[in-house]
């Protein structure tokens, strides 16, 4: 919950120093910061604080950092950002922490400017300011209706809970009808990385589909072009 004009980040990590680090550097960017130093801790954090967003470390004391991300999504509903931290070169890791429901990733040993700037760019997706939400700019196809500026989208009129990067790249595919873009393109054009692990795409592009998709296995609206990337099809 932003207090003021300051972004709350939840801070779970079981290293001290590690967590003393991320604390002190978020803070002198200006953000409201909690530290846990356990899982249920940091579960807790995440439900009675809720944060703006969450740097999760995987490994973690008593519950890890995938259940934890997998109970804020599929238990509690959540679309809080989260940014899990993995160990360096432990691919099935990330995988798996994307799968989960994070929306970015970065390995340890990391860099904490790095790791500050990825907190920015997330937060910047995330937070709406409060007002109006205006009807202009509306994008619509069959079922779907994503409003850009109130980062809010229905399907059959109902609320469809997304997290940050999912709403992201299903904004740029609706933007985007009919164009092939090969992972290298979306991992530049939605995350904003110019180099990067392109499995966070297909994780995302899978999660997606399993929430727009009448059938998930046999997609018709996010399409593999084989051999060169995804493309939208409207369904209107």
């Amino acid at each position: 919950m932003t207090i003021g004009d300051r972004p709350h980040v939840l801070v779970v990590e079981d290293d001290l120093a590690v967590r003393d680090v991320l604390r002190r550097y978020l803070e002198q960017e200006s953000y409201d910061v909690t530290v846990a130093a356990d899982g249920p801790a940091g579960l807790a954090a995440a439900r009675d604080l809720a944060p703006d967003l969450i740097v999760l470390d995987v490994m973690l004391p008593q519950l890890n950092g995938l259940e934890i991300c997998r109970q804020l999504r599929e238990t509690d509903g959540s679309a809080v950002p989260i940014i899990m931290l993995t160990a360096l070169g432990e691919t099935d890791d990330r995988i798996a922490g994307l799968t989960s429901g994070a929306d970015d990733y970065v390995t340890k040993p990391f860099s904490v400017k790095e790791l500050t700037l990825r907190v920015g760019s997330v937060l910047r997706r995330s937070l709406v300011p409060a007002g109006t939400r205006p009807v202009a700019g509306l994008l619509t196809d069959g079922d779907l209706t994503l409003n850009p500026v109130a980062r809010e989208t229905l399907q059959a009129g109902d609320p469809l809970p997304l997290t940050t990067r999912e709403f992201d790249l299903l904004h740029f595919f609706l933007r985007h009808p009919h164009e092939v873009f090969s992972r290298e393109d979306l991992l530049r054009q939605v995350w904003g990385w110019e180099f990067g692990d392109h499995s966070t795409v297909t994780v995302h592009v899978k999660r997606l589909r399993h929430k727009i998709e009448a059938d998930p296995a046999d997609p018709t609206r996010i399409v593999t072009v084989y051999g060169l990337g995804y493309r939208w099809d409207p369904q209107s």
